[in-house]
C-alpha cells in the first residue's frame, strides 16, 4: 500500500562560481551625502541617478589613469605623486593651489592629520615616511 519514496538525485555543482565577479562600488549613501553638501538644496531621484552614473565612470577613468600612471613608472603600486600629477593634469592643483592646500580646505582634521606631515614634539615628524 505504501511505497518508500525515493530520494532523488540532485547533480553536483561545481565549486567554480558562475557569476561574474563585481567591482568594487562607492556606496550611494555617501555619493548622495557628498553631491548634497555641495549642491545645498533638494536633489530629485532621477537627477540622482545622473549624478550617481558619472560619478563610478569618473572613479572608474581615474582608477584606470592611476594603473597607467604607476604601470608607465614600472611599479605595481599607485603612490601619491601619481594622483598628485593626476590632479594637475586635471586643473585640480596648480602652482597657487598645492595639493595640502585642497587637503586642508575639503578634508575633515583626522584625515589631514594623515595625509599632511607635522611635527610633534621630542622632534618628530606624524606620518613617517
Amino acid at each position: 500500500p505504501l511505497q518508500l519514496l525515493q530520494p532523488k538525485t540532485v547533480p553536483k555543482r561545481l565549486r567554480t562560481s558562475q557569476r561574474k565577479p563585481r567591482e568594487p562600488q562607492i556606496p550611494r549613501s555617501l555619493i548622495k551625502e557628498i553631491f548634497r553638501h555641495f549642491v545645498k538644496m533638494p536633489v530629485t531621484r532621477d537627477a540622482f541617478k545622473i549624478v550617481e552614473k558619472c560619478s563610478e565612470k569618473y572613479f572608474k577613468q581615474l582608477s584606470d589613469d592611476l594603473e597607467a600612471y604607476a604601470h608607465h613608472a614600472g611599479r605595481k603600486t599607485v603612490e601619491a605623486a601619481d594622483l598628485e600629477v593626476l590632479m594637475r593634469r586635471q586643473g585640480l592643483v596648480t602652482d597657487k593651489m598645492p595639493l595640502n592646500v585642497l587637503i586642508e580646505n575639503y578634508l575633515p582634521l583626522e584625515y589631514r592629520k594623515l595625509l599632511i606631515p607635522v611635527a610633534v614634539s621630542g622632534n618628530k615628524v606624524i606620518p613617517s615616511k
